[in-house]
């Protein structure tokens, strides 16, 4: 039997919705290592769940949420989450609406990640 550990979902207009799926799926899949979601309409309030479930995931190495329409409080809730998460080594955040705030909260995280 395979395992899937690679997930590609981009541009599938996946939005706040379809998140709190994929937030389930991030909390109980024990192999997958990378979500791509790069293209959709997750925003602030799919961005919430998710920051969720990766408080509770042990095995997700990769989070691509690129061109999602998040905003500086979307990436507060991932800053949060990403205090707690042990196991991602590469968020890709590449053209949402982090502005000033938004950096702000990643700074933070970054100067305590180990």
């Amino acid at each position: 039997m395979q395992t899937l550990t690679t997930l590609r979902l981009g541009g599938n207009f996946i939005g706040a919705i379809e998140a709190v799926e994929l937030a389930d799926l991030i909390i109980n899949n024990i192999t997958l290592t990378t979500l791509s979601l790069g293209g959709n309409q997750v925003r602030d309030n799919g961005t919430e769940y998710l920051a969720d479930a990766l408080v509770h995931n042990t095995t997700l190495e990769t989070l691509d949420l690129r061109w999602n329409q998040i905003s500086a409080d979307g990436f507060e809730q991932l800053a949060n989450a990403l205090r707690h998460n042990r196991t991602l080594t590469t968020l890709n955040l590449f053209g949402n609406e982090i502005g000033d705030v938004g950096i702000e909260h990643l700074a933070d995280v970054l100067r305590h990640n180990q």
